[in-house]
């Protein structure tokens, strides 16, 4: 179902920005991709820092932007730390220079400009004005599955809550597991192991159905549940079928558990479908299905032991950044870096997420909001 919300003129124009990126930002620059009279979506960008070229910040800006299928103008919104200095010559906008910079590329890339207002804790102005004065902001609309947008774009980052006897419970879980595993490598079992640890050990033989049982109840994982999921994504070869088949299906799990093991056993290189959907790349996966997923390893991740934490961490930064949310993959992946600072994938995304890198399919209507 798609909420179509209007406004007549700017001011409720900013009231529906945060209902388009889904938060309410704060030290942000917001870029809101039109394609005739319609937004879709919006890309928020941390302020440029002092030493950052203004020319060299709007041209990256404006070329993501220029990747959303069919984009014809753009608006720019600023939410900046300060509010404006009033001179003898009027009111003077805070990031002028940069939104004269932010115009002129959109200019040189063919889109129109939309609009171009600041939005500061006194009101809102915009700087297509000659004389800007501050103007009351409009509160948000409310409308159907619309939802809270009143925090900020780290809204929804923090981890689910871990008792300690939730902690306590996986921990033995892991032991538990770990003593099998390690048993059935030396010798046969006693039969006094854990009924539950034989049972999620069983669960690791079909590990696509395994993934795909989580999806179903991603809040409420038993124990032993957890344990399993953290012992596989503590192993690249098996965390890499979790995120591939979590963006894609069940077949597409099994296809990367064959690909793996073979790469694995003989060298063969991973079918470029597959290796592409790391990098973004391919049909667009379902964000239900992400999101559900997140749920997935955020609550592993709280219920982790420190040391293994930063498997489902690193991968709640992946399946954030697939959800075009890349300020919350930044956030995992800075707690991935507090454990473990040379952690390969952590360390990939870094790379993508610090460059800038959103996957192809946030470009697609419909697809998500950039973050």
């Amino acid at each position: 179902m798609t909420t179509i919300l209007r406004a007549s003129d700017s001011a409720e124009f900013l009231g529906i920005v945060p209902v388009l990126a889904g938060f309410t930002p704060t030290r942000s620059i917001v870029l809101l991709p039109f394609i005739g009279a319609r937004a879709y979506g919006a890309m928020r960008l941390d302020l440029p820092d002092d030493e950052s070229d203004p020319a060299t910040y709007a041209a990256a800006a404006i070329g993501l932007v220029t990747r959303v299928d069919g984009v014809d103008g753009v608006a720019i919104v600023v939410y900046p730390d300060d509010g404006p200095a009033r001179t003898g010559d009027g009111l003077v906008l805070p990031l002028g220079v940069q939104v004269d910079e932010l115009i002129g590329s959109a200019d040189d890339a063919g889109l129109r400009i939309v609009d171009a207002l600041c939005v500061c804790a006194g009101g809102w102005a915009s700087y297509l004005d000659d004389d800007p004065e501050l103007a009351p902001t409009a509160p948000s609309p409310t409308a159907p599955l619309v939802g809270d947008v009143s925090g900020d774009q780290l809204a929804g980052v923090d981890l689910p809550r871990a008792d300690l006897g939730e902690k306590e419970r996986v921990g033995r879980a892991l032991l538990d597991v770990a003593e099998i595993l390690d048993r059935g490598k030396h010798g046969p079992l006693t039969g006094r192991e854990n009924p539950q640890a034989i049972a999620a050990i069983a669960m690791l033989e079909d590990l696509p159905e395994f993934f795909e049982l989580l999806l179903d109840a991603p809040e409420s994982q038993p124990a032993f549940a957890t344990a399993a999921l953290l012992w596989c994504l503590a192993r690249p070869v098996f965390r890499d079928v979790a995120l591939t088949q979590w963006a894609s299906d069940r077949r597409g799990g099994v296809r990367t558990l064959s690909a793996q093991l073979a790469f694995s056993g003989t060298g063969r290189m991973v079918p470029d479908d597959l290796a592409g959907i790391f990098l973004g790349r391919g049909p667009t996966p379902d964000p239900d299905r992400l999101r559900l997923a997140l749920a997935v390893v955020r609550l592993a991740a709280a219920r982790a032991p420190r040391e293994l934490r930063p498997g489902p961490l690193t991968a709640a930064a992946w399946l954030s950044w697939a959800l075009g949310r890349s300020t919350h993959a930044a956030h995992y992946l800075d707690l991935v870096r507090s454990i473990d600072p040379q952690h390969g994938l952590a360390e990939l995304l870094n790379a993508i997420v610090s460059d800038g890198l959103l996957p192809e399919w946030a470009f697609r209507r419909g697809a998500g909001r950039p973050t």
